[in-house]
């Protein structure tokens, strides 16, 4: 969320910025806060002023019964209760006001940083790195789910009976390697610094839409009815919601976190759920990276998050690029944001596995997220998260990439520790 006063005195490159994430329905959005700004301000000065002059007179009033002035006393009695009618009227229409100026103000997107491509969609999105030499070996490289069978570890049918499509009940040795490389991922991150959490998983709506646009809101999040609770999407929204309406001394900063949880998605949106196969799905579990920090460290962090990723994917033979998200594909709460794309060797090109963004104050503004400087000034403090593995997803590019011709699967060797020893996986059938 925008500042109000950046608004007042710069209309202009607000709607600039409107026009770069190509939302031109979102213009007169801009106009609308400006003059309920205006209203806001009039009546909340008005009221003021009314306070001011009520005390006054209430004041008054004393002192005239004290003189036996009666009859100018309830004169002056009739214009404290005029005042208070006028007063309570201003006070119902300042909270309308604020509230039409916020709903508008949670839709105006975020300013997006100088150094993002401007494109109007993902399809413009601009390759940065690759990590690795992707490779396409001679041998038929099967479908994920068929690689997975093979081990017996997966049943999608007994899922869509108990759940519908996009579930899965993972099993066996592709089971115990979804959660090594989850462990794997946890141990990871504790060695680059970062402090573990496992933390709620439902949150409230103030939570909710302090953390996320209301179109992701609409597209991702499960509603708990009769609840004003929502199940997470990923846990960047429990671990960023734990700092709401708190001020945090600069002395502790950064926070870096990193968490785990399920996640829970509708995927309501052209992509849809896949019939048969993990990657797009309403149930998964993540590893997640987090950062709280000063304004001036933000960039520095970001870039940090995104290494962090392909220092991961590495770690385990998996060859990845990083993708700069252009302006059109930029959620409107993100300043910067690029993807971490993993090779798939079956369809020869790269896939998504993670994202990286960085949000400036825009989550902080929202849920009230301050810090204190050392002289005393108060300033909201940037957020940015980063995914560090996501599986059963990033399952495909694991299985796909170290597959071998006779259908083993190799095991790395950071991962052996979370799998008894194993250097392969043998399969049950072929």
């Amino acid at each position: 969320m925008i500042d109000i006063k950046f608004i007042r005195t710069n209309p202009e490159l607000v709607k600039e910025n409107i026009k770069k994430k190509f939302q031109d329905e979102k213009l007169p959005l801009v106009d609308e806060v400006a003059a309920f700004d205006v209203e806001y301000r009039a009546a909340r000065t008005r009221a003021d002023e009314l306070r001011n002059q009520r005390n006054v007179k209430s004041k008054m009033i004393g002192g005239l019964m004290a003189k036996g002035q009666k009859d100018e006393a309830e004169k002056v009695k009739s214009e404290v209760s005029a005042m208070a009618k006028e007063l309570a009227e201003l006070e119902v229409k300042e909270q309308e006001l604020e509230a039409k100026i916020r709903e508008r103000m949670l839709v105006i997107p975020n300013f997006i940083d100088d150094s993002v491509p401007i494109g109007k969609d993902d399809s413009e999105n601009v390759e940065i790195e690759k990590f690795g030499e992707p490779a396409v070996p001679e041998y038929e490289v099967p479908y994920h789910v068929d690689i997975m069978e093979t081990f017996d570890g997966i049943d999608l049918d007994a899922a869509r009976k108990t759940s519908g499509n996009g579930f899965y009940y993972l099993k066996g040795d592709i089971a115990r390697l979804h959660s090594a490389i989850l462990s794997y991922a946890r141990d990871f991150m504790i060695d680059r610094g970062f402090t573990y959490y496992v933390p709620p998983f439902m949150i409230r709506s103030d939570v909710v839409t302090g953390v996320m646009s209301f179109a992701e809101m609409e597209g991702m999040m499960y509603k708990i009815e009769g609840e004003d609770l929502y199940l997470i999407g990923t846990s960047e929204h429990s671990m960023i919601g734990k700092f709401i309406k708190t001020t945090l001394p600069e002395a502790d900063l950064p926070q870096t976190l990193t968490s785990y949880s399920p996640c829970f998605r509708k995927e309501v949106g052209a992509h849809g759920i896949e019939e048969r196969g993990v990657y797009r799905i309403h149930q998964f579990e993540k590893q997640e990276m987090i950062v709280v920090c000063k304004p001036e460290d933000s960039m520095k962090w970001y870039d940090k998050l995104w290494q962090n990723s392909v220092d991961f994917f590495r770690s385990l033979d998996i060859p990845v690029r990083t993708l700069e998200c252009c302006s059109g594909d930029l959620a409107d709460l993100k300043v910067k944001s690029c993807d971490v794309e993993a090779w798939s060797p079956r369809q020869k090109k790269y896939f998504e596995v993670g994202s990286c963004s960085n949000l400036g104050d825009a989550q902080a503004r929202r849920l009230q997220i301050r810090v204190k400087g050392e002289d005393g000034s108060k300033y909201f403090a940037h957020t940015l998260n980063n995914t560090v593995v996501a599986p059963p997803r990033m399952l495909i590019a694991f299985l796909e990439n170290n597959l071998n011709a006779d259908g083993t699967v190799s095991i790395p060797e950071p991962l052996r520790m979370y799998m008894g020893g194993k250097d392969k996986l043998v399969p049950k059938t072929k």
